[in-house]
This record gives structure tokens, sequence and C-alpha cells, in this order.
């Protein structure tokens, strides 16, 4: 399995970090992949990857809450900077990116322009992207109509519903990451899994956030990512394996992951 969305790097792992890398391969998870958070959070995620390099892969991207009217235009030379200064190849996406409306509305002009402008920043780079839409399916999906951007990408911790998931998909080739949240007791989306093809789904953690049941209340980490793929394969009708084996080849093919030499560690 590929955990698609994991913060490894967050200051929650600082005492246990090597542990939870080696009990995520021993629960079946070969990968991690990491979305950056802003440029604070970069030097660390980037360590991770060092640390990790056949296990943890490293994006580059500001987070909507990041984003302030003072700011936005640092963080998005740095995104800029890195994408330049790096070969390609060293980040597996742009992300994550999006607009946050569940915290503030204050900077949400800023948001928006910062999401504008990192989609055309992922398709001058060839990066697919891994979209952050909390309370704000309208405004992303505004963007995404106006903008026409030719990316690829997924929408991390999907809670949509089945409605908006037909839109996303009728405005690109985009995936639905799932997590914990699918666990949760009185959660509607079981329900899209059901609707959604296996093609469109990708496992993810938001690790150390949206633990699932039934361990909510702990830190939560990769080695839950089979706790995820129990439950699509339950809704679904369909074994475990299944559902990993699916999901990874989606996860493979959206980052354009070397997946043979990553997962046998060659």
């Amino acid at each position: 399995m590929i955990d698609t969305h994991c913060h490894i790097f967050d200051a929650a792992f600082d005492a246990d970090r090597s542990e939870a890398v080696a009990r995520a391969q021993a629960a079946g998870v070969a990968l991690l992949l990491m979305p950056n958070v802003d440029s604070k959070t970069f030097a660390g995620m980037m360590r991770a990857a060092g640390m990790f390099p056949q296990a943890c892969l490293p994006m580059v991207g500001v987070h909507p809450t990041s984003i302030t009217a003072e700011n936005v235009e640092r963080e998005l030379d740095f995104v800029r900077g890195e994408l330049e200064r790096n070969p390609p190849g060293t980040f597996v996406a742009l992300g994550e990116i999006g607009v946050d409306c569940y915290w503030s509305r204050v900077h949400v002009a800023q948001q928006l322009a910062a999401f504008e402008r990192q989609l055309r920043l992922a398709e001058l780079h060839s990066l697919p992207v891994v979209i952050h839409a909390r309370d704000s399916f309208t405004e992303i999906l505004d963007v995404l109509r106006r903008a026409k951007p030719n990316v690829r990408g997924v929408f991390h911790a999907f809670s949509g519903s089945a409605e908006i998931y037909r839109e996303v998909k009728r405005l690109g080739d985009y995936k639905l990451g799932i997590g914990g949240m699918v666990t949760f007791k009185n959660s509607a989306l079981p329900e899209v899994v059901r609707q959604a093809p296996l093609s469109d789904l990708l496992l993810e953690t938001d690790a150390p956030y949206l633990t699932p049941a039934p361990l909510r209340g702990k830190r939560n980490e990769s080695a839950y990512l089979p706790l995820i793929a129990q439950k699509i394969a339950e809704v679904k009708g369909l074994s475990a394996a299944a559902v990993a084996e699916a999901t990874t080849g989606n996860a493979v093919q959206l980052f354009n992951l070397p997946v043979q030499a990553k997962i046998n560690g060659a």
C-alpha cells in the first residue's frame, strides 16, 4: 500500500519517527508521500526524505491556512524557487494547495490567488496536485472551471457528496483521497466510495491527524492505513488485497512513482 498523504515530518513524530516508518512498512505500507505545509516546514520535510529515501517522498507547496495577505508573495516565491533549484523528480507533487474556509475566511482572496498560481506552477513543471478543500468546494470548483488547468491530481481528505464527486470528475482527471473519515460513525463518505470506481480512489492517513476508528483519540500514523483499506473493501464488497492493489496502482500512475524500485527497496 501507499499512504499518499502523511505528515511524518510533523513534530508529533519527533520522539519515534524511525519507529513509525518501520511500523508502517511492517503493516505493508511501502511508501509515505509527504505534502509540504509552507516554507517553515520544508526543511524538516526534506530531512525526513533524506533519512528515509526509499520510503518518504516529498512534495512542495503552500497549505492554504499558511497564507496571509502579508506573506502570500513570499510563500509563492519559495515554492517557485524550490521547483527551479531542485532537479526534476525531486518532488512527487505540488501540494498541498487549495482553499480552507473552515478556520477562517479572512484571507480567502489570497488563498484563491495562491491556489490558481500554484496550479500554473504544476502545469509548468508537469506535476500532479494535491488539493485541500475544507468547506470550500464551491470556491475550488469555481477556480477549476475558470482556469481549466492542465493538471491531474487528488482531492485530499475528500468530504464532499456523490454529486460533488461527479462534478469533480467532469472538471478533470482527479482522484479522491480516502482516509480515516470513511470509518467514522454516521459518515456520508462510504456512499461516495460505493459509487466511485476503485480506479478513482487513493489511500491516505493525513497522519498525525484523522485517526481511523476504532483508534480515534490516538495519534494517527501510516501503520493504520490497512484499517482504511479494509473499510473500503467492506463498502465495495471486495477483498482488502484488491483495494490495496488497485489503489497502489492508482498512486503509482498519478504520482509517477518508480514503484518496483521503491517497494522492493532496490
